[in-house]
């Protein structure tokens, strides 16, 4: 019996438990719970809602935004496509009871028997905990390898970005297989939750990269405040909202007319990890820093206008000059200049161990974003703030990737499941 025989068998086996774990969850309810249900024992606080993982579309897209993330990408290593829908099937299950608070343990825990679940969110709840799968376009043998059988089922929209100027990209940290975005309230639910994932994984997928996040830089919600990036600036003022469903539909779902039927009501994410160079930013004076970004860095205003949420007026002048320069970060990427194009922005900020002897902070954003078309809506806009961007001089793209996100599920299915039939 050959080695994808044996790794679909522990599957089948592990898949097994997952179900049982699954048992006595409760899934019938709605995508955000009040706080008051759903609690764990002695738990409290809004910070304890449920967000619904079952549903026509995945959580953590349009749902607002929680504090936290926990960003994973995996290779799959069997090469058997029975491997691959099992382990679907059982990351399904996990995260339907993940976000549902409970633990991730189908049988009272004996002391010679290894722990399904890691154990180090016990008692913390379900702290909004979203999780978010994706496709990378590897998984459909781009390499000439199709190990799956998936190559004809590929969307033309998941084709590999294109290299960009000015970009360091690493590839050790970048792309994959599969993706995991784990959102949630307390940074280490979101950790287990990626943790139990990947240890379900063992056998047909490794963990390739991983990422943390800390504080959202963008609202994906109309009850959201405008948070600040590293730099200071508020981050997303014009982000699009989950609420503005006209502009979801045009900008972030996939459509039916637009191919690949599996991938209605689903989306393309892109995440790229942008590393502040605060060396040259910190040294920069306010006004300079402001005409970089095209906004006041205290109200968040537009250059030339009041309030945050005043519209961007790209022909204001001052003082016979563009307000807004004609590089400035927010004209560069307005709407107006790249074919009323916009993406929904769910990025969050990083720091990492400052690298030995260089005395510099690595940190950054952790860039994401949805978007219903990658090459008509993200690749054109990278590619006009690559080229003239005054950011540019304060920011370096280290990595990024590409998924197709599916729909969502329904109980009793699994993600991903329309790409089987």
């Amino acid at each position: 019996m050959g080695e994808g025989d044996s790794s679909a068998k522990g599957l089948t086996r592990r898949g097994a438990l997952a179900g049982a774990a699954l048992f006595g969850a409760g899934v019938a309810f709605d995508r955000v719970l009040p706080s008051g249900e759903g609690k764990s024992d002695g738990a409290q606080g809004d910070a304890l809602e449920r967000v619904e993982f079952y549903g026509s579309r995945q959580a953590g897209i349009a749902t607002p935004s929680p504090e936290f993330l926990h960003f994973a990408a995996f290779d799959v290593t069997s090469g058997s496509a029975d491997d691959l829908r099992e382990l679907l099937r059982e990351w399904t299950l996990a995260a339907a009871k993940l976000t549902a608070g409970g633990e991730y343990q189908p049988t009272p825990l004996e002391a010679e028997a290894v722990p399904t679940d890691t154990g180090e969110a016990l008692g913390h709840g379900a702290q909004r905990l979203t999780l978010t799968f994706g496709f990378g376009p590897s998984l459909f043998g781009l390499d000439g390898a199709d190990r799956f059988g998936l190559a004809g089922r590929r969307p033309v929209a998941l084709t590999p970005l294109p290299r960009f100027t000015g970009e360091s990209i690493d590839p050790a940290r970048s792309d994959g297989d599969l993706c995991v975005q784990a959102c949630a309230e307390n940074p280490q639910v979101a950790f287990h939750a990626v943790h139990v994932l990947s240890r379900l994984a063992s056998g047909a997928a490794t963990l390739r990269w991983s990422q943390a996040g800390f504080g959202r830089t963008s609202s994906t919600s109309r009850d959201q405040p405008t948070p600040r990036n590293l730099m200071g600036f508020k981050d997303g003022t014009n982000n699009i909202r989950g609420e503005e469903e006209e502009a979801m539909e045009r900008f972030v779902w996939v459509q039916p007319q637009d191919g690949s039927a599996w991938m209605a009501g689903g989306t393309y994410l892109i995440a790229r990890r942008i590393r502040m160079l605060f060396d040259v930013w910190d040294g920069t004076s306010l006004e300079g820093q402001e005409r970089v970004i095209g906004r006041d860095k205290v109200e968040g205003a537009p250059l030339g206008q009041r309030e945050e949420y005043d519209a961007v007026d790209l022909e204001a002048s001052r003082g016979g000059e563009p307000a807004i320069p004609t590089d400035a970060h927010i004209r560069l990427a307005s709407p107006h200049n790249n074919d009323g194009q916009r993406i929904l922005r769910r990025g969050y900020s990083y720091s990492e161990p400052t690298d030995p002897g260089s005395g510099q902070i690595d940190a950054g954003l952790f860039f994401i974003c949805f978007q219903r078309d990658p090459e008509r809506q993200f690749v054109p806009i990278q590619r006009r703030l690559a080229a003239s961007d005054a950011l540019n001089r304060h920011t370096l793209h280290t990595a990024s990737a590409l998924f197709a996100c599916p729909p969502g599920v329904e109980p009793g299915g699994f993600i991903g499941e329309g790409l089987f039939a």
